[in-house]
């Protein structure tokens, strides 16, 4: 609902809807987490794996930059502040890792161009960063986790954001 400041939720749906991911050996499941930061921790320490997806702040980076790191090595110039979360899920996470309750976590992140209250549009230099995102994703779901990807369906991510605004998904 806040333009670009929504791509966590979009993309995690946009991977939903685009793809079927098969493993003999692995599950996955996409939670739209919302803005619900601490209230999604009984939900994350129930996974081995987690992949955050979320809108960042990087020092020197520029609007629509992709980031993909562990949270264990969280580059120093990322922040994640500005964003519609009451408490951010950087500070979730490292509640989670005070507690020795944090699965292996890997973070996905976009850094906004605009957060409009009440806009599902996506900016141009956002709907760039999430085709960096999602090919980021899929690779590393396919290398690390041996998923077998198989597209289903060819929304784009201002498709997703649409259906959202409709409250179709």
């Amino acid at each position: 609902m806040f333009s670009d400041e929504g791509i966590g939720v979009h993309l995690c749906k946009l991977l939903e809807k685009n793809y079927t991911f098969r493993s003999d050996t692995h599950t996955i499941t996409f939670i739209d987490g919302g803005t619900l930061a601490m209230q999604l921790i009984p939900i994350i320490v129930k996974y081995d794996y987690v992949i955050v997806i979320d809108c960042i702040d990087a020092k020197d980076g520029n609007i629509g930059d992709v980031y993909f790191f562990d949270y264990d090595d969280m580059p120093k110039k990322i922040n994640w502040s500005g964003s519609a979360h009451e408490v951010e899920m950087l500070q979730t996470l490292q509640y989670m890792e005070l507690m020795g309750d944090i699965p292996k976590t890997k973070i996905v992140g976009i850094i906004p161009k605009r957060i409009v209250p009440l806009s599902f549009e996506i900016s141009s230099e956002i709907k760039d960063g999430v085709n960096l995102a999602q090919k980021t994703i899929l690779k590393y779901l396919k290398d690390e986790f041996k998923f077998d990807i198989i597209k289903k369906d060819n929304k784009n991510i201002q498709d997703i954001a649409n259906l959202f605004s409709k409250g179709e998904l």
